[in-house]
């Protein structure tokens, strides 16, 4: 990425070194490559980009981290050989890029009065990108990034808590998103959001969901930080204006054929079979006798075990299996991708987010209340009759297993399929639902906590890679983040 920054910045130094010649421009103009991108195809690139790769990586590496799904063969990374990436399991780039993009739909929306309507909603994708990377890699380039043209190639690492908390972080970016739709008065539309066709108000619902996130995300951290945690998420929960029905959630849909339809559709059938279900997905639809096993997963070939799930990470060179005995992802994730959404922020996420701070004694409010609203609303997002006794009787009625908390993340963690890397993360705070140790791990029989930087960085950022190496032990995927205390 940095490379391409660069190239960019040679580009633009050598037209400007040569402007000078007389009618330069006009000769070497080619009238049919726009100079300059709209800001509306650019607010849908990022959107699509962004979800598209992503939703991709959450089947391909973030469901093998949260162990929704295992892998038959190929599986170096579902061993936790991070640094490995086959498959999927790189999400820095896709990260960086989208960043980059939205950078500039950022600043021409402040730089130009007639873009003004895209600043809001740039503020927003910023902070949501932002919080995905420090969430999957802990420290990382930040404040410096994205200033190729300003000569910066190589930009320092910013500390996880700065980029949560300073002046241009993610609590910032949302704050200043939220503040940018409600001064915006002018009447361009905001086309090219494929989110909420153009419907501001739905944007500033997602900010204050995102908000809500962000501030469960370092509410461990609560108590050694000057910024009001609990207060911030009493004043969120107060005003109600977040999103709470799943007419407001941010997703879009991939297309029931190319070129937008997911992406498992477009691999080899050999690729896509080498994604079964989880012993940890088996286990845990069994317990709570949950229907959405067969929205996630179709039927194995094993007569006495249809839903058959298989424990993560084997050693596929000495371990013999039948992969037709194992149940495969579901057809909304191959033929019928129409129905798939793409999620940014659901209601039933925002929920979940606020019956945790119930529990925990964050904000006030009846935990029970906000935990039946989102098993609700996952249900419907995934397309499933909740039973009628669901939320009344056994593991999944509210306060029937002793331990509320698990109750909570482990009915975020069904929603959460394929959903990036936020099972995963939502783990790694939590420590909920519990995972099972992989087969033949290739980290100490250790659960991953932070994803390693790429090797790339250390090859175009060496200085500042080996400080960010040194803070986590050489680059190891065992330091937990700032926000992780578990």
């Amino acid at each position: 990425m940095k490379r391409m920054i660069k190239y960019i910045g040679i580009v633009l130094l050598l037209a400007s070194a040569t402007a000078c010649k007389k009618d330069f421009d006009l000769i070497n103009t080619n009238p049919n490559a726009p100079i300059d991108v709209q800001p509306s195809l650019l607010l849908r690139q990022v959107i699509y980009d962004y979800g598209e790769q992503m939703s991709y990586e959450g089947f391909v590496a973030g469901n093998l981290l949260g162990q929704h799904m295992s892998m038959t063969d190929f599986n170096l990374f579902d061993r936790h050989a991070l640094s490995q990436p086959q498959l999927g399991g790189n999400p820095w780039p896709v990260l960086y890029k989208n960043l980059r993009d939205n950078q500039i739909l950022l600043e021409k929306s402040q730089g130009e009065a007639i873009y003004k309507v895209y600043e809001g909603p740039a503020h927003i994708l910023k902070a949501y990108i932002a919080m995905a990377l420090t969430d999957i890699y802990g420290d990382v380039p930040y404040s410096e990034a994205l200033k190729g043209l300003e000569g910066n190639t190589a930009p320092a690492y910013d500390k996880q808590e700065d980029i949560y908390l300073a002046a241009g972080g993610i609590l910032f970016e949302l704050d200043a998103g939220i503040a940018a739709i409600n001064a915006y008065s002018g009447v361009q539309p905001l086309t090219g959001d494929i989110l909420y066709s153009g419907d501001l108000t739905k944007w500033k619902k997602f900010a204050k969901s995102l908000k809500i996130k962000a501030l469960m995300r370092i509410s461990d951290q609560a108590g050694s930080i000057s910024y009001d945690v609990a207060g911030n998420l009493q004043t969120l929960v107060t005003e109600n204006d977040y999103i709470s029905a799943n007419t407001d959630d941010a997703l879009f849909r991939f297309t029931a054929s190319q070129p937008n339809s997911f992406r498992m559709q477009k691999l080899r059938e050999g690729d896509f079979k080498q994604f079964v279900m989880s012993q940890t997905s088996d286990t845990l639809f069994s317990m709570y006798n949950d229907p959405r096993d067969l929205t996630f997963f179709r039927t194995s070939a094993d007569a006495n075990d249809p839903l058959n799930g298989l424990i993560n990470g084997i050693n596929a060179s000495t371990t013999s299996i039948v992969a037709a005995n194992y149940s495969l992802a579901s057809m909304w994730f191959r033929e019928n991708t129409a129905d798939l959404p793409c999620n940014f922020m659901s209601a039933w996420e925002t929920q979940f987010f606020i019956a945790e701070a119930c529990e925990k004694g964050l904000v006030t409010g009846v935990a029970k209340t906000y935990y039946d609203a989102a098993v609700t609303n996952a249900f419907a997002y995934w397309a499933t009759d909740l039973p009628a006794t669901y939320l009344t009787v056994g593991p999944g009625a509210y306060g029937t297993t002793g331990d509320n908390m698990e109750q909570i993340m482990t009915q975020k963690w069904f929603a959460s399929f394929m959903n990036g890397y936020e099972s995963w993360i939502e783990y790694r705070r939590t420590g909920y639902p519990a995972l099972l140790p992989v087969s033949a791990s290739l980290n100490n029989n250790l659960i991953p906590v932070r994803m390693p930087y790429p090797t790339d960085e250390e090859a175009l950022n060496f200085g500042n890679y080996v400080t960010a190496s040194s803070n986590t032990n050489g680059n190891s995927i065992n330091v937990r983040v700032w926000w992780d205390i578990n």
